[in-house]
C-alpha cells in the first residue's frame, strides 16, 4: 500500500466513525486492514459457498505483517493492545467475516501470552519460564509465518467458564501427553498450531489448573474428524479434534501454570474479542443498503430506490441501531483492562450482547429493506445474514450467558446469597 495515498472511507462505513481518538500506529494498521478488504470481499463468496478456508487471504495477511498484529515490537511484532486488535479485526469483519473470526483464534494467542500476559501476577520464577516459552511461539508467528488456532468448546460447561476441560494434559518426561476433543475448532487443517485450553491431570483437578498449550498441526495422535457444512461462517472449517496420546515438550506451555485461570478472572476483556467481527458485519449490511438504494452497487443497474418513504425509515432505522452498536463497542474497549470495575464487566456482557443481536438484526433489515434481490448469492447480504446469525451461540459468552451474568451480578454482590 502507498502511504502517501491513504484509502478514503466514508466515517460511516468505517469501525470507528469520525473523530474517534486513533494514534498513528493505528492508523496505519487500519489503512493497511482496508486495502486488504477488497481482494477478501472478491473471494467470500467461494470460500462460503464450498466451506473452504481462506488461505488466500492469511497469504496476504502474511505478507502484511498482519499475523504478528498482536505479537509485541519487541519480538518482531506489530505491538497491537486490544483495542487495537478489535478496530483492525472490525475492519476485516467488514469484508469476510470468515477471515475475521479465524483470525481473531489466531491474533488471540499472541494477544494473550502477549501484552495482556503482562498485567497478571507471576512468580520470578513463572515470568522467566513465560518469556522463554512466548519467544519460541512468536518467532514461529513473525518469522515463520506459523498460524496458531484455539479450540476451546467440548460440547460441556467448560468452555462457558463452569467446568474443568475435559481435554486432559498429563506431565510426562520432557513434556506433556494430551488426550481429549475439541469441537468447533476453527481453522482445523490449516493452522500450524493448536493453542489447546486443557486441565492438568491430577487428582482433585479444578478450573484452577486449566493449561494452554500449542499442538503441532501434524502431531502424532492429532486427528480432524467430521463434516462442516453449517449455516453460516463456513470458511472457518471449525472440525473436530481428537487428541489420543499427543506428545507436547515443556515448551508447547502458552502461560505458565496457573496464570490462564488468572487471565479469565482478572481480563474479562479478553473473551470479548469475537466481537469484532460480528460489528464489521453489520457496518458491512448498512453500508450495502445505502448502495443499492442509492443504485452505486457494482455490476449492478444503476437503479435508485431511495425515494420512497418506506426504505427512508429502514435506513433510518438501521443507522440508530448502528450507531448505538457503535457507541457500546467504543466504549467496551475503552474499559478494557486487567481488574475492571464491576459496571465495566457488566457493560462487556451488554456490548457482547448488543453487537452478536443488533449484527443479525441489522442484516434482517437489509434484506427486506432491499427487497428480493437480496437473496440471490451474487449479492453478499444474505451471506452476511447467515454469518451475523451465528454470533450469538458462540462460547464463552453466549448470548443467553450474557444476559444471564448481568442479570445475577446485577443483583448479588460478590459471595452474597439468599437466606
Amino acid at each position: 500500500m502507498d502511504a502517501a495515498k491513504p484509502i478514503r472511507i466514508d466515517p460511516r462505513y468505517s469501525v470507528t466513525g469520525s473523530n474517534y481518538p486513533l494514534d498513528a500506529k493505528q492508523r496505519e494498521l487500519v489503512q493497511l486492514a482496508e486495502s486488504l478488504g477488497p481482494s477478501f470481499a472478491a473471494r467470500a463468496e467461494r470460500y462460503d459457498r464450498d466451506a473452504s478456508f481462506p488461505f488466500e487471504n492469511y497469504d496476504d495477511l502474511r505478507q502484511a505483517g498482519l499475523l504478528g498484529l498482536c505479537v509485541p515490537e519487541r519480538f518482531g511484532g506489530k505491538g497491537a493492545d486490544l483495542r487495537t486488535y478489535a478496530i483492525v479485526s472490525a475492519t476485516i469483519g467488514k469484508y469476510c467475516g470468515a477471515t475475521a473470526l479465524t483470525f481473531n483464534m489466531h491474533a488471540c494467542s499472541t494477544l494473550w501470552p502477549g501484552i495482556l500476559a503482562d498485567d497478571l501476577d507471576m512468580t520470578e520464577a513463572q515470568k522467566k519460564e513465560h518469556e522463554t516459552h512466548r519467544a519460541v511461539h512468536f518467532e514461529r508467528v513473525v518469522r515463520q509465518g506459523a498460524v496458531y488456532a484455539q479450540p476451546f468448546s467440548e460440547g460441556s460447561a467448560a468452555a462457558a467458564g463452569k467446568a474443568p476441560f475435559g481435554t486432559l494434559a498429563t506431565k510426562v518426561e520432557g513434556g506433556w501427553s494430551i488426550n481429549g476433543k475439541k469441537i468447533f475448532a476453527s481453522l482445523a487443517g490449516a493452522a500450524h498450531y493448536y493453542g489447546v485450553l486443557c486441565t492438568e491431570d491430577k487428582p482433585d483437578r479444578s478450573m484452577r489448573d486449566t493449561l494452554y498449550m500449542a499442538v503441532p498441526g501434524d502431531a502424532a495422535g492429532l486427528t480432524i474428524t467430521g463434516d462442516w457444512d453449517p449455516l453460516g461462517m463456513r470458511g472457518t472449517v471449525s472440525r473436530t479434534l481428537l487428541f489420543k496420546d499427543v506428545f507436547v515438550p515443556d515448551e508447547a506451555q502458552m502461560m505458565p501454570r496457573g496464570v490462564y485461570f488468572q487471565a479469565a478472572s482478572r481480563w474479562p476483556h479478553m473473551f470479548t474479542t469475537l466481537s469484532p467481527t460480528y460489528f464489521g458485519i453489520a457496518i458491512a449490511a448498512y453500508e450495502f443498503t445505502v448502495k443499492y438504494l442509492r443504485g452505486e452497487i457494482p455490476g449492478m443497474p444503476p437503479v435508485k430506490r431511495r425515494m420512497y418513504p418506506t426504505k427512508q425509515i429502514a435506513v433510518a432505522e438501521m443507522y440508530v441501531k448502528l450507531e448505538q452498536t457503535r457507541a457500546l463497542f467504543l466504549r467496551m474497549l475503552d474499559d478494557a483492562r486487567v481488574d475492571p470495575p464491576k459496571d465495566a464487566r457488566l457493560r462487556a456482557y451488554a456490548a457482547q450482547y448488543t453487537i452478536m443481536e443488533n449484527a443479525n438484526d441489522l442484516c434482517r433489515l437489509a434484506i427486506r429493506t432491499c427487497g428480493g434481490q437480496s437473496m440471490l448469492k451474487s449479492l453478499p447480504l444474505e451471506r452476511l445474514y447467515r454469518d451475523s446469525r451465528c454470533g450469538a451461540l458462540m462460547l464463552p459468552w453466549t448470548a443467553e450467558l450474557c444476559l444471564d451474568r448481568i442479570g445475577r451480578e446485577a443483583l448479588y454482590e460478590h459471595g452474597e446469597v439468599d437466606d
